[in-house]
């Protein structure tokens, strides 16, 4: 069982490293931030970029585990994303996960002056990105030539720190996305079902769960994997439960979904007057005694 946390990059640097500092005090597994150029209501405020503040954190921290949650193709190369990303794990001593996922139609869909791609595009790039940035972390020479992106002689050496390249943790909810993490990623990441987190219930959210481990396990059995060795992280925040109300409800909460199969929740550092508000007490509380009650 492991708990981590997602910082989001709204922070200048002078404040912004004693919140990473605090993430490995309080003794969670990763600290992860959104890779995104702006995000939902948090548009019009500070947003820094995710893998220089990942590259600040590294040398802030010593045992803390760093990552993204999720990068996307949305504004991303695999080209230039894989030259950075070894950069990265090797900066950190070999600390980064990539979470990884097909994007949405966000802000960042279209900040580069073109339309918003349907579901079917995105999938469509993401099959392509995934298996050549997976190429690009393990090769020291990649020629690829897709129909959405190429690679011409790129050479990446000396790789990355871990081996035989850095852990994928795939976001994905649909038959072409669940293949993907089934064939590439070292872990599975959901934040639920989204119809359910205005009007279904904390149930329903775990049927739905439950559903969805079910579909990976049938895309890991299609090519001979086992999927029990493949780690399940759950965003919270985007299910009908209410986890950082209290202590009593994240033990409740927590217990119902490792009792599922997650090995991994994952809680936004709490920010006062958002929709990431709590309390910071109940947080900390969480943060050093919460998974001892489950053990």
């Amino acid at each position: 069982m492991r708990l981590s946390t997602v910082i989001l990059p709204i922070h200048r640097w002078s404040e912004g490293q004693k919140i990473w500092r605090r993430a490995e005090d309080l003794g969670f597994h990763t600290a992860y931030t959104y890779d995104h150029l702006s995000w939902r209501s948090f548009r019009d405020g500070p947003w820094y970029g995710a893998l220089p503040t990942l590259t600040a954190a590294a040398g802030a921290t010593e045992r803390l585990r760093l990552g993204t949650l999720v990068t996307s193709p949305n504004f991303r190369h695999p080209v230039t994303l894989a030259k950075e990303l070894i950069a990265l794990d090797d900066i950190s001593d070999g600390r980064i996960t990539l979470g990884i996922g097909a994007g949405g139609n966000g802000f960042d869909a279209t900040a580069l002056g073109q339309e918003a791609w349907t579901p079917k595009e995105r999938a469509d790039r993401f099959a392509e990105f995934v298996p050549l940035l997976d190429r690009l972390l393990t090769e020291d020479v990649v020629s690829e030539r897709g129909t959405f992106y190429s690679a011409d002689e790129v050479r990446n050496i000396p790789g990355c720190v871990q081996r035989p390249r850095l852990p994928f943790a795939v976001a994905a909810t649909g038959p072409r996305g669940l293949r993907l993490a089934a064939r590439h990623g070292q872990a599975w990441v959901t934040t639920g079902d989204p119809k359910l987190f205005e009007d279904g219930t904390p149930e329903q959210s775990l049927e739905a769960l439950r559903g969805q481990i079910a579909k990976l396990g049938k895309a890991c059995a299609e090519i001979g994997r086992d999927v029990e060795p493949m780690e399940m992280v759950l965003l919270t925040g985007f299910t009908p439960d209410r986890p950082l109300d209290s202590f009593d409800a994240f033990v409740d909460f927590a217990g119902k979904h490792f009792e599922l199969g997650f090995t991994e929740l994952v809680v936004h550092m709490p920010i006062a007057d958002s929709v990431f508000a709590a309390d910071e007490s109940v947080f900390e509380k969480i943060a050093t005694d919460a998974l001892d009650q489950l053990r």
